[in-house]
């Protein structure tokens, strides 16, 4: 387990902020039938429960919006990854099949509609915080251009910014080679419903990762 806190400044500016942390090593495949069976499902009761107009109501997608509002960025420019898949589904488009460990991650996202990260812990260097972007920071985001970072919620280490609630970077992206991940469920409304969404996402590891659920660990950071 790797040290992850939140920065005082971006507690201050958004007092609810919390992340539920995985720990797990992991054997990283690039599909699983039952666990996309799973996706689909979930995204079928999300097209058709959710309509479009009503999208910002959901208590999840409009707390991330508020708080990147509480911090300068403008949540319709730079969208929260969780409200980018809900907005797809609801689109009529399907889900990317990337690899298991992201596929979890997407799912997670589904299920709690909250912003769900992933990294490769080789590629970290410790400690990790989670604070607020600094004016003329960047990273290379997966499969999209240089991302600006500034005054959005990011995770950092002592090398930079690797991750956001919107994109993370190329640095710390998990692929088919990554062999322990820490998994991060952001959530700008506190800490109810972490620590059942914590055990879920470490059931969905060991069934769809080979991960020991003795090696496993799990953390409420806020």
């Amino acid at each position: 387990m790797i040290k992850i806190s939140i920065d005082p400044q971006l507690k201050k500016a958004v007092p609810n902020v919390a992340l539920g942390v995985v720990f797990a090593p992991v054997v990283v495949t690039k599909d699983y039938a039952s666990l996309w069976k799973e996706i689909n499902k979930c995204a079928d009761k999300i097209f058709s429960t959710i309509k479009p107009d009503k999208l910002y109501e959901e208590v999840e997608i409009r707390a991330l919006r508020e708080a990147y509002r509480a911090i300068g960025k403008d949540p319709s420019r730079y969208r929260g990854s969780a409200e980018a898949l809900v907005r797809r589904i609801l689109q009529g488009k399907g889900l990317y099949k990337v690899n298991t460990v992201v596929d979890i991650n997407n799912l997670i996202s589904l299920e709690t509609f909250r912003s769900v990260g992933s990294y490769n812990i080789a590629n970290l260097k410790p400690p990790v915080v989670f604070r607020i972007g600094k004016h003329g920071e960047f990273y290379k985001g997966i499969g999209k251009d240089v991302i600006n970072v500034a005054e959005l919620p990011v995770f950092a280490d002592e090398i930079g910014a690797f991750g956001s609630p919107t994109s993370d970077s190329e640095r710390a992206m998990i692929t088919m080679d990554t062999k322990e991940v820490m998994m991060v469920i952001i959530s700008f409304s506190g800490t109810q419903r972490l620590l059942n969404e914590l055990t879920r996402t470490a059931s969905l590891l060991s069934t769809y990762t080979k991960s020991p659920k003795e090696r496993i660990e799990t953390l409420v950071v806020e």
